[in-house]
C-alpha cells in the first residue's frame, strides 16, 4: 500500500535531524557541570543563544571570534543566568559550545532519514557552523565562526515556516502591524524580512561557487528550487516596499511636525517615532537587497548556462595519443622533423600586432592636464590590482607551507601505518631540508598539530561525502579536513585509507632544536608526543 503523505519523507527527516542531532550532542556532554549548567533546559537555551549570536554576526558580515562569544556569554550570565562564572570560564564555555557541541569535536554528524519510495535510508550530513581565518587590525590572526545553510535552516525553523511561504507570510504580518500602527512589532517584522533576503543572497553566492567548482555536482532540481525561491522573493517586492516606505515617511513626518511645531510628544509617540525611523531604514536596505538578488538571479542563470555549455564543448573535443600519432611516426620517418613546425605552429598562434588604428586617429584629443589626470587614475587602479595580486601570492605561499608540513606527517604515517613526533624528531635532527619542510615556522607547525589533535579521528569517506555535499567556502588559508583530502589525492597511494587517528602519547615532551622564528633567531620548540595512525580499508 502506498501512502501519499509519506512523500518527501527524507526532507522532513533532515529538518528533524537538525534538532535531534544537536539536542543529543547537548544532553550527552558531561562538561556542563563545570559551568553550573545542570538542567537540560538551561543547556539548550544557552546553545541556541550562541547560535543566534553567530547568525547575527554572519548577517552583518562581522567577525565572530571566541573572544566575541566569550563577551556575549559573560554578559548573558551577569544579566540573566547569574552563575558563578568568571570571564575566562565563559570563554572556555564558548569554546566548548562551538567546538565540542556545534562542531562535534571535528567529527562528521549524520542522521538517517528513511525513504519510503526507495525503501532505504538516506544518510544526511549535518554541519551547523564553519570557520575561516581572519586578520584583525591587519596582522592579528584569529578564527571567525559563521553559520552554514543547516544552521540558518535550524534557527529560522524555530519561528518561520517553509521557504516558499516564509517571506510571503512575514510580509503579510508586517503589513498588518503597519496598518494597526503596532510599530514596535512592525520593526521586528521588517528586520526579519531583511534577514531572509540577505540569507537568500548568501544561498545564491554559495550556489555560484559550487557551480564554478563543478557544474555537474549542482543538480537541475537544486537550480530550479533556488530560481523559484528568487522569483517568489522578488515578485512585486520592490513596488510593495516602496509604497510601505512612502506610508512610513508620511507618518514619521506627521509625528515630527507635531514634535517641533505644536507640542512635546508623549512617551508612546516618541517610541512610535523611533520605531518608524528603524522601519524606514530597514525598508531602504531591503529595497537594495531586492536589487542585489535580482542581479544575482540573472548572474546565476548566465553562469549555469555558460558552465554547462563549456562542459558540452569539452566533451566534443577530439583527442589523440601523442605516442602513436606523433612519436611513432617520427621514428618511422625522421625526415618528417623538417615539417614538424606545421604541426606545432597552431599552438603558438598569436594575434597580429596592431600597426595602425584608424579609430584612434579620429578620436578627440584631450588637453595634456586631463590626460595626466587620467594617467594618475590608471596608476591608482594598477596599484589596487597589484595589491590584490600580492595578497593572493601571500595566501598561496602560506597554503604551500601548511601543505608541506601536513604532507610530511602523512607520508611518514602512511609509509609505516603509524608514526610519532619522537620518531620524526630523530629523523630530521640532522637534516635541515626535512626540518624546514616539517616546521616552516613555529606558528604553522603549532596550528597544524592543534587542528589535527582537535579532530582526533579523520574519517576519509565521511570527509569526501561532506565535501561533495558542502556549499561552504574553502577560501581559508588552512582547513585540515580539506587539505588532507587534497594531499591524499595528490599522493595517489595504492593503499586505500579509511581513517587517520591522532592521539597524544603520555606526558613526554619532544624538543625540536634549531628552529628559526620570524626574526631569524634560533629557538627550541617543545611539544607533546603525538602518534598518527593510519588505518586501511
Amino acid at each position: 500500500m502506498y501512502y501519499d503523505f509519506l512523500k518527501d519523507f527524507p526532507r522532513r527527516m533532515k529538518n528533524v535531524g537538525l534538532y535531534a542531532t544537536l539536542i543529543q550532542n547537548i544532553i550527552l556532554k558531561t562538561s556542563w557541570n563545570k559551568y553550573y549548567m545542570v538542567k537540560a533546559d538551561e543547556q539548550i537555551n544557552v546553545v541556541f543563544s550562541v547560535l543566534l549570536f553567530i547568525m547575527e554576526k554572519s548577517l552583518r558580515d562581522d567577525f565572530c571570534t571566541l573572544d566575541d562569544i566569550a563577551v556575549f556569554l559573560d554578559d548573558l550570565n551577569s544579566s540573566y543566568y547569574l552563575k558563578p562564572l568568571s570571564f575566562d570560564e565563559c570563554r572556555t564555555m564558548g569554546d566548548f559550545i562551538v567546538n565540542a557541541i556545534l562542531s562535534n569535536d571535528g567529527k562528521i554528524m549524520q542522521f538517517d532519514g528513511y525513504d519510503y519510495d526507495q525503501k532505504a535510508y538516506h544518510i544526511v550530513n549535518i554541519r551547523y557552523v564553519m570557520n575561516k581565518v581572519v586578520y584583525i587590525d591587519g596582522d592579528v590572526r584569529r578564527t571567525s565562526y559563521l553559520l552554514t545553510e543547516d544552521g540558518y535552516n535550524l534557527l529560522l525553523s524555530t519561528l518561520e515556516v517553509e521557504n516558499n511561504l516564509r517571506f510571503t507570510i512575514q510580509e503579510m504580518i508586517f503589513r498588518l502591524h503597519l496598518e494597526k500602527q503596532s510599530y514596535d512589532k512592525a520593526a521586528q517584522d521588517i528586520r526579519e524580512l531583511f534577514n531572509q533576503m540577505r540569507i537568500q543572497l548568501r544561498k545564491i553566492d554559495a550556489a555560484m561557487i559550487n557551480i564554478r567548482r563543478n557544474a555537474l555536482s549542482f543538480s537541475v532540481t537544486q537550480y530550479e528550487e533556488i530560481l523559484n525561491e528568487n522569483m517568489d522573493m522578488v515578485m512585486d517586492t520592490k513596488s510593495k516596499f516602496e509604497n510601505y516606505r512612502e506610508l512610513v515617511e508620511e507618518r514619521r513626518a506627521e509625528l515630527e511636525e507635531i514634535h517641533f511645531n505644536i507640542q512635546k510628544l508623549s512617551r508612546e509617540d516618541e517610541e512610535k517615532l523611533a520605531n518608524l525611523k528603524i522601519i524606514s531604514g530597514y525598508l531602504s536596505q531591503t529595497i537594495d537587497e531586492h536589487q542585489k538578488i535580482l542581479s544575482s538571479h540573472f548572474d546565476l542563470k548566465d553562469l549555469y548556462t555558460r558552465e554547462l555549455e563549456n562542459l558540452s564543448i569539452v566533451s566534443m573535443v577530439k583527442r589523440f595519443p601523442l605516442r602513436t600519432e606523433v612519436y611513432d611516426e617520427i621514428l618511422k620517418d625522421p625526415g618528417s622533423l623538417d615539417r614538424l613546425h606545421y604541426f606545432l605552429s597552431p599552438l603558438f598562434n598569436q594575434d597580429v600586432e596592431q600597426i595602425y588604428n584608424p579609430s584612434a586617429a579620429l578620436t578627440l584629443q584631450r588637453p595634456a592636464r586631463k590626460k595626466r589626470e587620467e594617467d594618475t587614475t590608471e596608476d591608482i587602479d594598477f596599484d589596487e590590482q597589484a595589491w590584490e595580486a600580492e595578497q593572493e601570492r601571500k595566501r598561496a605561499q602560506a597554503e604551500k607551507r601548511y601543505a608541506g608540513c601536513l604532507s610530511f606527517l602523512l607520508e611518514r604515517a602512511i609509509e609505516n601505518e603509524e608514526v610519532t613526533l619522537e620518531e620524526i624528531e630523530k629523523e630530521i635532527s640532522e637534516d635541515d631540508a626535512k626540518k624546514e619542510q616539517l616546521i616552516p615556522s613555529i606558528g604553522v607547525f603549532k596550528e597544524v598539530m592543534v587542528e589535527l589533535i582537535k579532530y582526533r579521528v579523520l574519517d576519509i569517506a565521511a570527509l569526501q561525502e561532506e565535501r561533495r555535499s558542502s556549499f561552504g567556502d574553502s577560501s581559508a588559508v588552512f582547513e585540515v579536513n580539506r587539505m588532507v583530502l587534497d594531499l591524499l589525492e595528490q599522493m595517489d597511494s595504492e593503499k586505500s585509507i579509511a581513517h587517520i587517528l591522532i592521539e597524544k602519547e603520555g606526558e613526554k615532551k619532544i624538543v625540536f632544536s634549531g628552529i628559526a622564528d620570524g626574526e631569524g633567531r634560533m629557538k627550541e620548540l617543545r611539544c607533546s608526543n603525538v602518534r598518527i595512525t593510519v588505518r586501511m580499508e
